[in-house]
């Protein structure tokens, strides 16, 4: 019993001084440090600490992208915090729509490509665009309200994302100032099919004041005339004491006929006096137009565009009116040619069997 004792005491030293694998010291056979002379100091493993990225979008995919669009949208949140403090936000539809046009020329998918690493996605470019879109609006807002400097704010972010030539292409496409002639009439030529007009404005000029004095004030001889004149219950008769009105007269000419003449369909008079209703000037210009070519839809039609021309060139206020109603620009519609083997353009000759 006592021999076994002793037996088993240095087997349990020799297992007490083993070394076991431990979460912060790992495990090392005692045979590979037979032949190392200095073996260091077991120390204590600590994981490398990793640096926070400066940038919150650093682990996704496009970081670059990700950094200039949040960047947009807290220079938009700010903008709007800022219009609703000034009570500009929310803005009705009607005031939305009498702003100024925008005029921006963002820069193609392939010119923003070199501000990210990556290739730009037609997504994420129509992302982006739309934040710029909204960001240039609020600009327009604190414009037409007289927030200079808030829209002077905004303007350099906008401009990172223009294009370099964009005075250029705004002037190119600004339509050419039509002269007046000495007499104040505009001359402007109008197109829609195969129909031209050539459209002549001058603006109406009311009867002098001495003309009106004459017409209001009848003379003394007229007045006894009328208390011996029979009275006759006429309800369509002018009064005697209420005061003249003086009405002034406008003429829409084509062709030297009148315009309930020449057009006799309800559709086409309004389709030429429409540019008149939208600038708020009708009755404030004669119209005489002189049309060649196609029906009476498309001589309608160019007729209108002239008149628009012309009403541009009198007043220039009411130009972008008439642009968000398209009647500055020529209808591109033509009629389609005809096919052969079809009775018309697109119709189809009746199927028979036989």
């Amino acid at each position: 019993m006592f021999a076994a004792i002793v037996t088993r005491r240095p087997l349990r030293a020799a297992i007490s001084l083993r070394a076991f694998a431990t979460p912060s010291t790992p495990y090392v056979p005692p045979a590979s440090l037979e032949n190392v002379a200095d073996a260091p100091p077991p120390t204590h493993f600590r994981p490398r600490k990793k640096t926070k990225p400066d940038s919150p979008s650093f682990y996704t995919s496009r970081a670059s992208y990700y950094d200039h669009l949040y960047q947009l949208e807290t220079a938009l949140q700010r903008c709007r915090r800022a219009l609703s403090t000034l009570q500009l936000l929310p803005l009705p539809s009607f005031a939305r729509a009498s702003l100024p046009p925008a005029q921006h020329l963002w820069r193609n998918r392939q010119s923003l490509t070199t501000m990210f690493p990556g290739a730009l996605t037609t997504a994420r470019y129509r992302r982006m665009i739309a934040v710029l879109a909204d960001l240039e609006q609020c600009a327009r807002i604190a414009s037409a309200a007289g927030h200079a400097a808030l829209a002077e704010s905004i303007q350099p972010v906008l401009a990172l994302f223009e294009r370099h030539d964009k005075a250029d292409v705004l002037a190119r496409a600004m339509r050419k100032h039509v002269p007046l002639d000495r007499h104040g009439r505009s001359y402007t030529v109008g197109r829609r099919k195969e129909s031209a007009a050539r459209v002549w404005m001058i603006p109406v000029r009311e009867p002098s004041s001495s003309t009106s004095s004459t017409l209001g004030a009848p003379d003394a001889d007229a007045d006894k005339a009328d208390l011996l004149a029979p009275v006759v219950d006429d309800p369509f008769a002018p009064s005697p004491s209420a005061p003249h009105v003086p009405v002034t007269t406008t003429a829409v000419l084509i062709n030297n006929v009148p315009l309930n003449k020449f057009f006799t369909t309800p559709a086409d008079r309004e389709r030429v006096v429409r540019p008149l209703k939208l600038a708020g000037v009708l009755g404030a210009f004669n119209v005489f137009a002189i049309v060649r070519g196609g029906g009476t839809t498309g001589q309608a039609g160019a007729i209108a565009h002239g008149v628009a021309q012309g009403i541009a060139a009198h007043v220039p206020e009411v130009d972008h009116i008439l642009r968000k109603a398209k009647l500055m620009k020529r209808d591109p519609r033509m009629v389609e040619r005809k096919k052969t083997g079809l009775a018309k353009a697109r119709k189809r000759y009746a199927w028979v069997k036989r």
